[in-house]
């Protein structure tokens, strides 16, 4: 029989054992490996970016653009089906300079808002992967492989044609004020690499009524309208192709007007730079044959006019802001004196970390208001718009300036009371 160890000698190997240090080396918690994860700024116009930071959670997120090792530039273009064309483009800055990447998301019309930022998330994660696996939180990150679907050949029965037909009625009222609108349309539009082609037929109605000191007061608009566009194209910067319209309208005094315009256009970049830069010149020339609802205030009833009007716009989306301005000129050739000069510009900067400028308005010089009638227009027309009215020129314009400091993380999403940042009442 084997002596037996002493109880001290025991409990010596046992201490030993566990203070002695494991083989493997403890593993980092999550909460260490994700500072070390990349910062991204994420910058779009119309993403549920709350829920892009629920979805994805192996990045920070931080509200300055200069601070972060990735920025995300997400521009968005209706595609020819009525869904949109989504270009996320990656660019890399700070450690991860020079890493920039594009990738496209695409969505359907009928697809519901769910769908369209999950596919977006997905098409996110995808791009970020690169980024992250130059990180530690790459060892939590798991890779899989959905069903593989064969890739078969497209065959479309409608040809690319896409048509959509509404229909919308809206009602509001109160003890002495009515407001009533319906209106519908239909659309039927083909977009290829090759051709663009949009036709639209829509009619509205508005009314309002009013009850003032025993008396009533009642005003009524009406508008119908057909819409063509034809455009080939012609390469990488040249398109050519036409306009066709028949407006109706109680505003503009038009009882019918046939519009066909030819038209050609340059584009300075690349079409295929589209969704990041534009600088575009379009020319057209008009002829319409319009018949008017009323005399006019140049005793015309109907006449038959030819215009031409060139229009240059620029627009950039870069990771500094972004800029979109359109100049348009138009005149007519039978009096050079009626002409049209329209602006509008809008630019978006930001400054330096945290510090943004907005600014964004148009103006117009107007010598072209041939429809005007020349009975004039009563003060209820006056007072609801419904009646065009003669002026010689109209602006708009806003500015502002924003600064945001403190904490430049912003991974936290809580959705309690809401996504309000303040309090109101109504009294």
């Amino acid at each position: 029989m084997k002596p037996k160890a002493p109880g001290w000698i025991i409990l010596a190997l046992l201490f030993l054992a566990a203070a002695a240090p494991s083989g493997r080396a403890q593993q980092p918690g999550i909460e260490d490996l994700k500072k070390g994860a990349p910062k991204v700024y994420v910058d779009c116009d119309g993403c549920d970016i709350e829920y892009v930071k629920t979805e994805i959670t192996f990045v920070n997120y931080v509200r300055d653009r200069k601070e972060a090792q990735v920025h995300v530039l997400i521009t968005i273009q209706s595609t020819g089906s009525g869904g949109r064309e989504y270009t996320l483009t990656y660019i890399g800055q700070l450690d991860c300079a020079g890493q920039d990447d594009v990738l496209k998301y695409y969505s359907n019309k009928t697809d519901t808002d769910d769908e369209v930022r999950k596919g977006l998330v997905q098409t996110l994660k995808v791009g970020l992967m690169r980024y992250v696996a130059r990180t530690p939180i790459r060892s939590r990150i798991a890779i899989s492989l959905l069903d593989p679907v064969k890739p078969t050949s497209v065959t479309d029965p409608w040809k690319f044609w896409v048509f959509s037909l509404s229909g919308r009625g809206f009602f509001n009222g109160q003890k002495s004020i009515l407001y009533s609108s319906m209106n519908g349309s239909f659309s039927a539009n083909r977009v290829t690499p090759e051709w663009k082609i949009r036709t639209s037929v829509s009619a509205g109605r508005y009314f309002n009524k009013f009850e003032v000191e025993g008396e009533t007061i009642e005003s009524t608009l009406d508008t119908r309208r057909f819409n063509g566009l034809v455009v080939r194209s012609l390469g990488e910067h040249w398109s050519v192709g036409g306009y066709f319209s028949l407006p109706s309208s109680s505003y503009s005094n038009i009882d019918i007007a046939a519009n066909p315009a030819p038209a050609v256009e340059f584009n300075l970049f690349p079409y295929s730079q589209s969704t990041r830069r534009q600088l575009r010149f379009l020319y057209r020339l008009n002829l319409t044959a319009v018949r008017y609802q009323e005399e006019t205030i140049y005793l015309k009833t109907r006449e038959t006019l030819l215009s031409e009007a060139l229009s240059v716009t620029l627009e950039l989306k870069e990771k500094w802001g972004t800029i979109s301005t359109s100049l348009e000129g138009s005149h007519y050739f039978h009096d050079l004196n009626k002409y049209h000069v329209n602006l509008y510009g809008e630019i978006s900067l930001r400054l330096y970390k945290g510090l943004s400028f907005e600014v964004f308005g148009g103006g117009a010089r107007i010598h072209d208001q041939l429809s005007l009638p020349k009975a004039g227009a009563s003060l209820e027309d006056i007072l609801l718009m419904r009646k065009q009215l003669a002026t010689s020129y109209e602006y708009y314009f806003s500015v502002g300036l924003s600064y945001t400091f403190g904490s430049i993380y912003s991974n936290v999403v809580n959705p309690r009371f809401g996504s309000e940042s303040y309090y109101s009442m109504s009294y």
